[in-house]
């Protein structure tokens, strides 16, 4: 498990720690039932404060990554298909409105973005 705080980006550092421990949730570089750092631990390592940490974790908690065992520490929940298609959807529509925000910039139409989109999706089949 690998994580990089930015103390520049704006983010706060508990949601950096969340998204990043999400994302490796969802990609399945963490698997079901693997073991968390405790939250001192991970607070030590990365030399922010337990709060900070504490934050985080409740949040996974909340929207279902993670699950706590008291006295045993935090696990990754079992993989929830709905959840992750969920984040991934919402994913979608973050870079959609961007999309559409940058594609209102240039003036252009639904037909050249659609030309976008095919001549992106006809170079991904061939990497396929």
């Amino acid at each position: 498990m690998k994580i990089l705080i930015n103390n520049q980006s704006g983010q706060p550092i508990y949601d950096q720690i969340s998204s990043q421990l999400r994302d490796q949730i969802i990609q399945g570089d963490l698997s079901e039932d693997e073991s968390l750092p405790g939250i001192r631990t991970l607070a030590k390592d990365l030399r922010i404060s337990v709060i900070t940490t504490k934050r985080a974790y409740e949040e996974l908690e909340r929207e279902g990554y993670i699950y706590t065992v008291p006295g045993k520490g935090s696990f990754v929940a079992k993989r929830n298909e709905s959840l992750i298609r969920e984040e991934y959807l919402r994913r979608i529509e973050e870079h959609l409105e961007e999309v559409y925000r940058l594609a209102g910039l240039l003036h252009l139409s639904e037909d050249e973005l659609k030309k976008i989109a095919d001549t992106i999706r006809e170079a991904d089949d061939e990497r396929s």
